[in-house]
């Protein structure tokens, strides 16, 4: 493992004999990979993974972000196909010859040893497909090896029981084997998009380990951290307040709406930022009040995908603290189950159950304006975070569609009209069919 500080290639037993630190500068490591277990993480992929996350340091991001992204990295090298298969053949022959010349006493032990083999390899790729602990690409690939290992068992158990070892029990079990396994890899490949997913470590885990890395290697300036807010109205300069914002985004969370703020997308976009709880809730009312006086204003709801999130659009329209008997255009960038669902699993969806409840007690209003497919994805406990997305990501949604919306009307726009109020009423609802 190389030390991020002079770059010298340490070995474990180096590592350990200088109680964790450099042999050459003696520069503490925070991470020891071989302590970890399957989530490997070192020094250099830390650094690197803070470097990409925040755009070579030129973006804030939250730690929820960081989690995700770090989860990300790891999860890649979760499983790889050639490395199975290498294994697989190995201890094929391995497994068979050793354990089997142990239970030589078995008649046809051999042979016996080798599909209980087959067998467990077949359970072990199975499990795979429906880990909640890989991300999408290895569970397909789990799915598609299970079809390839199939078709293996097929032709080379059959030859080998009827040729060879001239075993007709042998070949039924071979040709029940192989069936099974092709058949459970092409029923897992239609399954695992639709599958949630958990993250490999926790939130307190990261935690630690920022704590370590800004001990040992200074502070990241560019992680937000929540603090405590001033809650007091802070004085505006009337002439400022005489102004006003075309366009207003409105996060489902404080988290989101901070992120934004601090990474200047306010001034770059010439709009107002605010959450639905009510961040910064030092200017909340006074811009609320600014807001208010644009007859022309745009408002556009990101959110997570949940059903407190597809719920924030209904909530702007039905609120009186918010946009009741307006008219102002409301824009749904998302997210939506349906963006969920046409990304075909790159997404990380995870599961609650008591989101799930939460979900069945949504409102008539709302239900209507999600198809069948939406609401049994958002009934089964699903749900998107946007913080599962890098800030980079999250900056360039917003700002496609706030381009996009220049122009509703238009033939080409990605914005469709879902729901409005009657006939040039001018409350209109509108949505964004994918995110980014």
């Amino acid at each position: 493992m190389k030390c991020i500080n002079c770059g010298t290639d340490n070995k474990l037993k180096d590592r350990t004999a200088n109680q964790g630190r450099c042999i050459k500068c003696n520069h503490p490591f925070v991470f020891e990979p071989t302590s970890m277990g399957t989530a490997k993480i070192n020094d250099s992929m830390f650094a690197k993974t803070l470097a990409d996350i925040s755009a070579s340091y030129t973006l804030y991001f939250t730690p929820k972000q960081l989690l995700y992204f770090l989860d990300s990295r790891v999860r890649k090298k979760a499983f790889q196909t050639a490395g199975f298969w290498f294994s697989y053949l190995f201890l094929n022959v391995w497994v068979t010859s050793f354990v089997g010349a142990f239970t030589a006493f078995i008649p046809n032990s051999f042979l016996v040893v080798n599909l209980v083999y087959q067998a467990g390899t077949i359970w072990y790729l199975f499990n795979n497909t429906n880990s909640s602990r890989l991300n999408n690409a290895s569970r397909k690939a789990s799915a598609k090896t299970l079809q390839r290992l199939g078709v293996v068992i097929l032709v080379v158990g059959i030859s080998a029981s009827l040729f060879v070892l001239n075993s007709f029990p042998g070949f039924s079990i071979v040709v029940i084997l192989g069936l099974l396994s092709i058949f459970l890899g092409t029923r897992q490949l239609r399954k695992v998009e639709n599958l949630p997913q958990e993250l490999l470590f926790s939130s307190i885990d990261l935690d630690r380990w920022l704590i370590k890395w800004q001990q040992i290697n200074g502070k990241v300036d560019k992680v937000l951290t929540s603090q405590q807010e001033q809650i007091a109205p802070t004085s505006i300069n009337p002439d400022i307040k005489a102004y006003s914002f075309d366009r207003l985004v409105v996060c489902d969370s404080a988290n989101i709406a901070q992120l934004l703020i601090a990474n200047n997308f306010h001034f770059e976009n010439n709009c107002a930022i605010l959450s639905i709880t009510g961040y910064p809730q030092s200017i909340f009312n006074t811009t609320m009040e600014m807001l208010r006086r644009n007859p022309d204003l745009k408002v556009y709801a990101i959110h997570d995908c949940s059903s407190k999130g597809v719920s924030l659009v209904h909530h702007l329209r039905t609120s009186e603290k918010w946009f009741l008997n307006s008219n102002v255009t409301i824009i749904d960038l998302g997210l939506l189950p349906r963006q969920i669902i046409a990304s075909q699993g790159k997404m990380f969806t995870r599961f609650s159950s008591q989101l799930k409840d939460e979900a069945k007690k949504l409102s008539v209003d709302i239900r209507l304006t999600l198809t069948a497919d939406e609401l049994a994805w958002l009934d089964t406990g699903n749900f998107v975070e946007l913080e599962s997305f890098t800030p980079q990501k999250l900056i360039q949604v917003l700002r496609h569609g706030i381009s996009g919306s220049l122009n509703l009307e238009s033939d080409d726009s990605s914005i469709i009209l879902i729901g409005d109020s009657g006939i040039n009423s001018g409350n209109d609802i509108y949505m964004v069919e994918n995110f980014g």
